[in-house]
């Protein structure tokens, strides 16, 4: 199964939607800001509870995550 966008393509497509900045997510987040850099630069995968915090914010439905978890 091939996934159109990354999870980190999709946290910053909507980040940038809704005009806050990676500082904004992760201090409402509870992680550190860098984390949410690496994560929109596919550099790291976040394990499901940050990405859930991360998703919280960002009004993105936990179903939309599960896309990305499913086969891990």
């Amino acid at each position: 199964m091939s996934k159109s966008k990354s999870l980190g393509q999709l946290f910053k497509e909507v980040r940038l939607k809704k005009q806050l900045t990676q500082l904004e997510v992760a201090e409402k987040a509870g992680v550190h800001w860098n984390t949410v850099a690496k994560i929109e630069r596919n550099e790291q995968d976040p394990q499901f509870p940050t990405a859930l915090s991360i998703a919280e914010v960002l009004d993105i439905p936990v179903s939309e995550l599960t896309k990305y978890y499913r086969h891990k």
